[in-house]
């Protein structure tokens, strides 16, 4: 008899499913993005919004959660109610990196989403405010070995993107310098335009308007190819440290046990938003590499997810630990 229940129960819950899948979206859904407005993660989580608004025909809305180098936001979004109105943008630094830079996270990036798909990878640049004594990567390991105390580093946060990639430049150099946490990436630049930091690591996109301007310089692309947005930037495997190897990936995950019929009609949207020429040509201008057909989907993100972690954690907790 209880057997009977249960499979009563279990053609019950796929019924409802089905049916959520069938009306869903049937209000506005927000998109939770876990930085400043105007950074790479708030960006791409944007052109993601976008194209589930489009593809699904309801409001997608954007709500910036500052805070906690992005952890702030995805355990909010992890603690929402699973049933697709709540979404976020994750990325190396929230869904890879954070486990082993913070004790208490409070959520698990493997076991507390539902990956959704990923979107982009973006190569790191190393940006310098524009009097910053060095122009090439070998010039910046010799003048922050020479004058480590008195060189900061701006990030958005612990365990963001920008964090992550410069705690492995700073590792391969040997050096721990100042650190100086901004809620996002656009603060940071800010106060490298400023002159009130020295050096931060991010996205192409973000240093990008600065470098072109001027008013910042690029040092390195944290890569091993070279970005066609800053074609005359020397890779750092180019320039003797390859160590310095940093392309975050950015992606959308909902929270665990939202229905698989929700997830599957998201990522089905996402995936036809990345193949439009409009959307690439977004994207391609961002600096990002888009996801190419056999890296998006659930079962792809969740397996970058755990590689990443992977590699990340053994590398963090050894450089914490200098």
């Amino acid at each position: 008899m209880k057997g009977q229940w249960a499979a009563a129960a279990l053609i019950a819950l796929a019924a409802v499913n089905g049916v959520e899948a069938q009306t869903y979206p049937s209000r506005s859904v927000t998109v939770i993005v876990p930085f400043a407005a105007g950074g790479p993660a708030d960006i791409s989580g944007r052109i993601a919004a976008d194209i589930f608004q489009r593809h699904l025909g309801q409001q997608f809305v954007v709500e910036n959660v500052g805070g906690g180098g992005g952890t702030t936001g995805s355990l909010r979004a992890a603690r929402s109610t699973p049933d697709g109105t709540t979404l976020v943008m994750g990325h190396m630094g929230t869904h890879a990196a954070a486990p082993a830079l913070y004790p208490n996270l409070g959520y698990d990036p493997e076991k507390d989403f539902e990956p959704i798909g990923l979107i982009a990878v973006q190569p790191e640049l190393l940006a310098v405010r524009k009097d910053f004594p060095a122009n090439n990567l070998k010039e910046f390991v010799a003048y922050a070995k020479a004058n480590e105390s008195k060189l900061n580093m701006g990030h958005a946060g612990v365990g963001s993107v920008s964090y992550v990639g410069c705690l492995l430049l700073n590792s391969a150099i040997g050096i721990k310098p100042t650190l100086v946490p901004f809620t996002g990436t656009a603060p940071v630049m800010n106060a490298i335009l400023a002159g009130n930091v020295d050096y931060d690591c991010d996205p192409v996109l973000g240093p990008l308007p600065h470098v072109r301007a001027g008013t910042a310089k690029a040092l390195a692309i944290a890569h091993k190819k070279r970005s066609p947005m800053l074609p005359d930037v020397p890779t750092s495997y180019e320039q003797g440290l390859p160590a310095f190897d940093c392309a975050p990936f950015y992606a959308m995950f909902a929270p665990k046990g939202t229905p698989q019929p929700i997830i599957d009609k998201l990522a089905e949207a996402l995936n036809k938003g990345l193949d439009e020429e409009a959307v690439q040509k977004r994207l391609y201008d961002l600096g990002a590499e888009i996801a190419e057909p056999n890296r998006r989907g659930p079962k792809a993100l969740g397996e970058l997810v755990r590689s990443e972690v992977a590699r990340l954690t053994p590398i963090l907790k050894a450089a914490a630990a200098k």
